[in-house]
């Protein structure tokens, strides 16, 4: 593996549900500053790196919607758990030593500050890692979307997506054993398989942006900074399909 990073500058997206751990609800705070730690080794490298964490482990907007109550009030909930996670994030980086600050898509100036993409890069010129908070500020739009949006407002070399598997398989590996992965497929494939990478959404702003996308397991540790340096296991979703192996 090289000691130089494939990429200058990336946006990671976490699931709520990756802060969990083992346990069923909330944040495992163990899990929360290994993730710091794999956000630090990327750091030392040189990386310029922003997140986006979702609110799965604690509160699911559509969860509300499927069960007759208002969708916009249920996913504005959602929003203020990703809030949560992105100031538990925080935490976990400042005890790592690594300068952190938290941009909410949401007013809160007591808790955090607010986004704007001109404050954006500059904490990620400073060198800070930045965490975006609060979604797009909208209802309707997932953490993933929030994630592809901030990627191209940032101009992120790549968007990784911490996921629970290892790339992008033909099927769920954990339901189907025999089900293949890749290590390379375009965003145009993704949407016309369906293949649950990230929404829809998501997956067209990248494309129209040319920012590729690098599946991995986020429960495997210094698996972040390994792919950066070139090793690991991922899938990297790009504009041109590259051979199998590559």
């Amino acid at each position: 593996m090289s000691s130089i990073p494939l990429y200058k500058r990336v946006l990671l997206k976490v699931s709520g549900e990756a802060l969990m751990g083992n346990q069923g609800f909330g944040i495992d705070v163990e899990v929360a500053d290994r993730i710091a730690g794999d956000i630090k080794d990327a750091v030392d490298l040189g990386v310029q790196v922003a997140v986006v964490i979702g609110g799965g482990n604690i509160f699911r907007g559509v969860a509300v919607a499927s069960k007759g109550g208002d969708r916009v009030t249920g996913d504005h909930m959602g929003m203020l758990a990703t809030i949560i996670n992105s100031l538990a994030l925080r935490t976990s980086l400042v005890k790592k030593g690594v300068d952190a600050v938290v941009l909410s898509a949401i007013a809160m100036p007591q808790l955090c500050e607010s986004f704007s993409q001109r404050k954006a890069m500059w904490n990620i010129e400073q060198g800070r890692v930045v965490i975006f908070a609060g979604g797009t500020g909208n209802p309707y739009f997932t953490t993933d979307s929030a994630a592809a949006l901030r990627a191209a407002e940032i101009g992120a070399d790549a968007l990784f997506k911490g996921t629970q598997v290892d790339g992008v398989y033909t099927a769920d590996p954990k339901k189907e054993p025999e089900a293949e992965r890749f290590t390379s497929i375009t965003h145009d494939e993704v949407i016309a398989r369906g293949l649950s990478v990230m929404d829809v959404a998501a997956v067209a702003l990248t494309r129209e942006n040319h920012i590729p996308i690098v599946v991995f397991s986020i429960h495997e540790e210094g698996g972040f900074s390994d792919i950066l340096r070139g090793g690991g296991r991922s899938t990297l979703v790009t504009d041109q399909r590259l051979p199998q192996g590559q």
